[in-house]
Formats: structure tokens, C-alpha cells, sequence
């Protein structure tokens, strides 16, 4: 496995390239912070995208449930993306922001991503 931490103006294009290539990509979402602890916040659902907006600084984890609902992450003021891609391609991603707080997705398969 490499750890890759992708640089703050490549986020919204990275983001939208790993969206296009989703299909049916089951994920699991963790938060993890001093004051919270570690808690699943989603359990190998279907991820359906994710987004960086740079005008109000916010990361969108977008998943669906099993009962199709909608289930959205956001991480606001967001300060690091870091991807951990394997042989396979990408297994999980981890995204900070300025509290100490991550998100952590992880991928239940990894997903082959095109080059860039």
C-alpha cells in the first residue's frame, strides 16, 4: 500500500475523477476525533459520490443506504486528503480538517482509477 496526500488544488478534480469511476462501490465511513473517539458513522453502504467545494471550503461524502436513503458526510474547513491506493487501486481515503477530526472511507473493494 502507498499513502498518496493529494495537494488542496487538485481535490475537486481528484474527487470528481474517483466519483465517475464508482459503479457500485460499497463503503464504510469512520469519524475519528479526540473529543468523539472513533465511531462508523456508515457500514458498507453504497458510496454514490464525493465533492470538493473550494468556495465554502466543505468536502461531501455522498452514500445511499440499503433502504435507499440518502446518507452525506460533510467535512468542513477540510486541511488534508490523503489516499491509499494499492495495487488494486484505491482503498480509502482520509480526510482531516482543521479541528484534528477525520473521516475515514474505506472501500470495500479497492477501485481501479484511470491515470490521471
Amino acid at each position: 500500500m502507498a499513502t498518496r496526500t493529494i495537494e488542496k488544488t487538485d481535490w475537486a478534480a481528484y474527487l470528481n475523477r474517483v466519483s465517475k469511476e464508482l459503479g457500485a462501490c460499497l463503503a464504510e465511513v469512520e469519524v475519528a476525533g479526540l473529543d468523539i473517539g472513533d465511531q462508523i458513522e456508515a457500514e458498507w453502504i453504497t458510496l454514490a459520490g464525493m465533492s470538493y467545494d473550494p468556495k465554502d471550503d466543505v468536502v461531501a461524502v455522498d452514500l445511499v443506504s440499503q433502504d435507499d436513503k440518502p446518507v452525506e458526510r460533510l467535512v468542513n474547513k477540510p486541511v488534508e486528503l490523503v489516499a491509499d491506493e494499492t495495487v488494486e487501486g484505491l482503498a480509502s481515503l482520509v480526510v482531516a480538517d482543521a479541528d484534528g477530526e477525520r473521516t475515514i472511507l474505506r472501500l470495500k473493494k479497492p477501485l481501479a482509477l484511470p491515470p490521471a
